[in-house]
């Protein structure tokens, strides 16, 4: 409890009243003995109020609050939060409102001043806005409580128990259902090339229409109906992804808002989606983090639901990345053939080591390396170098890139392939591999 500004103001007042008559009473000046009488008299009438008036407060109940929010958030989207007020005071009051909101979590119209009324209940609302996933607690929300004379505030901690997770952001996945699958790809920049050839796996049965081959004829329906009847054959629907995924140092980091970890995670949450929507099975597998994950292969919309709360609370560590141990835990667990999907942030160094781990599983598995490249790297070589300073980082970028560029082509050569990709562009070029892969035939 502390004095508001209307105490502090009278305090003042007396106190000024006193010094003016103490410098009366020091200069010689007579002063009237009433006066005195009255400014010691307005002081402890003063005190006895305030005493009065912090009694009357510590009696007055705490109002009575409940929390409104969504047991899930998505990462960087803004939530809204809803406090009810219930109270039973005789008379208006005007109290500040302030939810403690956990660390992670950016927030608007905090404190709020609340004017409760008698026999009526109050609501206020704000702004959440995640900065980072996983599992966050709220425990109690402050509110100052004025007294009834105004003269003191207590500052009351309620206990408001709560939580929410907070997931990739996934809002864009859910979104895609109202649209046609081609008209949706096509607004994430997913570019389906043309068929080469048929599908690998037969779908039906029908005549014969301008356009088809002759190979997809057959001829022994044709025989029975007596006009030409055609195969028709869809893409395979039962296919496995695997994705590794790097939650090692190298995916800490972060050109704007998200972290290259919550875009790869934002990424294979995308193909994710596209390929249960084909049909074929999606499992994850993740390394070089405090707990390695791993989730088997699985068909069916519901995967998309486990695979968000596998995830929704992984963050990357400070450990280096092993792909060895990551190629052999893999090829313990998944015996099927699959399509795995390594994704990570290559360097230099990692020549040898990965060489071994991907060629390893390129012999049970199809495998597609993703390597996150920096927005800055792209800044940098763009930008006009006008100071020997700039000149000395547009060098060193080079460089770099040249590095990466080297070691990817090693890769290639050795018939595994890189998609070399800024992290916000990943999703969409994940996706663009996969379907025309899959409609190629080459999975």
């Amino acid at each position: 409890m502390k004095p508001t500004r209307l105490l502090l103001i009278w305090l003042g007042v007396l106190l000024g009243i006193g010094i003016v008559l103490g410098s009366f009473r020091a200069l010689g000046v007579d002063v009237a003995q009433n006066i005195q009488s009255i400014g010691w008299g307005l002081l402890l009438a003063l005190l006895l109020l305030a005493m009065l008036d912090a009694f009357r407060l510590k009696r007055l109940p705490s109002p009575r609050l409940q929390r409104q929010m969504p047991g899930s958030l998505a990462l960087g989207r803004w939530g809204e939060v809803r406090l009810d007020i219930q109270h039973d005071y005789h008379q208006p009051l005007n109290v500040h409102l302030f939810d403690h909101v956990p660390d992670g979590l950016s927030f608007e119209n905090l404190p709020q001043l609340v004017e409760l009324q008698p026999g009526q209940h109050s609501q206020i609302g704000y702004r959440l806005r995640p900065l980072k996933r996983g599992h966050f607690s709220f425990e109690r929300c402050e509110i100052n409580l004025p007294s009834p004379l105004g003269l003191w505030s207590d500052r009351r901690y309620l206990p408001l128990i709560d939580s929410t997770r907070v997931y990739p952001d996934f809002a864009r996945l859910y979104g895609a259902q109202l649209l046609a699958v081609d008209n949706w790809l096509s607004q994430l920049g997913v570019r389906q090339r043309q068929r080469r050839g048929l599908g690998l796996e037969f779908h039906q049965l029908r005549e014969f229409r301008e356009g088809d081959s002759l190979r997809q004829i057959d001829w022994k329906a044709t025989a029975r109906q007596r006009t030409p009847i055609a195969r028709e054959y869809q893409d395979e629907r039962d296919q496995q992804i695997i994705f590794m995924l790097d939650c090692g140092r190298r995916m800490r980091s972060q050109d704007f808002e998200l972290a290259h970890f919550d875009q790869a995670l934002n990424a294979c949450l995308l193909l994710s989606y596209v390929a249960l929507r084909q049909g074929d099975a999606v499992g994850l597998s993740t390394f070089a983090g405090e707990q390695p994950r791993y989730l088997a292969p699985v068909k069916g919309s519901g995967q998309l639901n486990v695979l968000l709360n596998a995830v929704y609370d992984l963050d990357s560590s400070q450990r280096p990345a092993d792909y060895q141990a990551a190629a052999n835990q893999l090829l313990a667990r998944q015996k099927r053939r699959a399509l795995v999907v390594l994704v990570t942030n290559l360097r230099d160094e990692d020549d040898e080591e990965l060489l071994t781990a991907v060629k390893r599983l390129s012999r049970q598995h199809r495998v597609l390396v993703a390597s996150l490249r920096e927005e800055v790297l792209d800044s940098v070589r763009q930008a006009p170098v006008q100071t020997l300073s700039e000149a000395l980082t547009y060098c060193g970028t080079v460089d770099y890139l040249n590095a990466r560029a080297e070691l990817h082509e090693r890769l290639t050569a050795h018939g595994v392939p890189v998609l070399d990709a800024r992290p916000s562009e990943l999703g969409a070029e994940l996706v663009t591999r996969y379907l025309s892969w899959k409609k190629a035939g080459v999975l």
